[in-house]
């Protein structure tokens, strides 16, 4: 065997690893972007720019045409009477609560007088 035909190899050509070298990189390069693109889609980077329609459901009432409760008064026969008298079966009920008011301080004097094991 000569020279040249050892350097050719069996097929009759030159092996080129140059462009079998290029072809694993760039598969592996798509093979990285693909993979990457599946994990923002899967753990949801890129959902703000495609937004779902089932994501969050409408608020009608935060919408900027909703109708605002309390600016209309009720229809003449659903207001209450102002002037008509309180039954007797409901004047406790009315009954303002008496008493004295609940504070968060104790008064002077309240825990040197408890008697306890720690005293």
């Amino acid at each position: 065997m000569t020279q040249k035909s050892k350097a050719k190899g069996k097929r009759g050509y030159k092996p080129d690893h140059q462009r079998r070298n290029r072809a694993i990189a760039a598969a592996g390069t798509i093979g990285a972007i693909a993979a990457g693109i599946g994990a923002a889609l899967k753990f949801g980077w890129l959902d703000r720019y495609f937004p779902g329609g089932d994501a969050e459901h409408a608020a009608p009432d935060l919408a900027a045409d909703a109708p605002t409760p309390g600016t209309d008064r009720a229809p003449e026969a659903f207001r209450p009477d102002p002037t008509a008298a309180v039954p007797a079966s409901e004047r406790e009920s009315l009954r303002p609560a008496t008493g004295p008011a609940p504070t968060l301080a104790a008064t002077r004097g309240e825990m040197a007088n408890q008697t306890g094991a720690a005293n």
